[in-house]
């Protein structure tokens, strides 16, 4: 699924997992569509578990918190997963390339 924040002119996208809590997140900002994260729950747990969660956080961001069943005021899109890889892998490679510094996720 995917968000517009527009305070912030914000596109997140979302893969959530059945129960519906959050396990990759990607951030676009602006016009331009920037990228500015993208998170993989799974990573962010084995960087916290290697003493590395500074450096992933910094680099890649982190996935939203509480699961999409308890946001409030969010008008979300449906998105297949085709165009979910999509966004994730262009926004993933950028990053991870240090083309651009993102910076930290606004957790909704």
């Amino acid at each position: 699924m995917r968000c517009y924040w527009d305070e912030e002119d914000i596109w997140f996208y979302f893969e959530v997992d059945a129960e519906g809590w959050v396990i990759r997140q990607v951030e676009l900002e602006g016009p331009e569509l920037r990228p500015v994260a993208a998170a993989s729950l799974v990573e962010w747990q084995r960087a916290c578990d290697a003493g590395r969660l500074d450096e992933y956080d910094s680099r890649f961001g982190i996935t939203a918190e509480p699961p999409v069943s308890e946001w409030e005021g969010h008008d979300p899109e449906a998105l297949t997963s085709e165009e979910f890889e999509d966004v994730w892998v262009r926004a993933r490679c950028r990053i991870a390339s240090g083309q651009l510094t993102p910076r930290p996720i606004i957790s909704t």
